[in-house]
């Protein structure tokens, strides 16, 4: 017969389990990619051409900077304190990578000219939406 756990032993449980300094750093990362899509948007005309202003390309580009940051941040911090938990080491260090391609590939498009590579950029993008929605919430778990 088994019995349940006890409530300390449960409380010390959850204490390894959950993060919640990651879950807000994920869910910070998750607000800044928000942001993008926003600026994109604004810059974006209805016929996939960018409009001549640059407020909002350079807003981008922060954007893309700030979240580059905190997504590295986010992946040291799993490397150090969280390894026993392979879902969110391996998720944030594969978000931290996307994060550097991104930021490449959108490099490439503002400041060299290479329009075509939106069609990689934008795909990439919903990837790095799918992980910030994916890792604060699994980081609950």
């Amino acid at each position: 017969m088994t019995t349940a756990p006890t409530t300390a032993v449960r409380a010390s449980v959850q204490s390894v389990d959950r993060d919640p300094f990651f879950s807000s750093l994920t869910g910070l990362i998750a607000l800044v990619v928000l942001l993008q899509f926003v600026f994109a948007g604004v810059f974006l005309r209805y016929d996939g051409k960018r409009d001549a202003s640059t407020r909002w390309i350079d807003a981008h580009a922060w954007g893309a900077h700030i979240g580059t940051v905190l997504a590295v941040a986010a992946a040291i911090y799993a490397v150090a304190r969280l390894r026993a938990r392979k879902d969110l080491l391996v998720g944030s260090v594969v978000l931290a990578v996307l994060f550097l391609v991104e930021s490449y590939i959108g490099g490439a498009i503002r400041d060299d000219g290479k329009d075509s590579w939106t069609a990689v950029h934008v795909p990439i993008a919903f990837l790095l939406t799918s992980l910030v929605i994916w890792l604060p919430l699994r980081a609950r778990k």
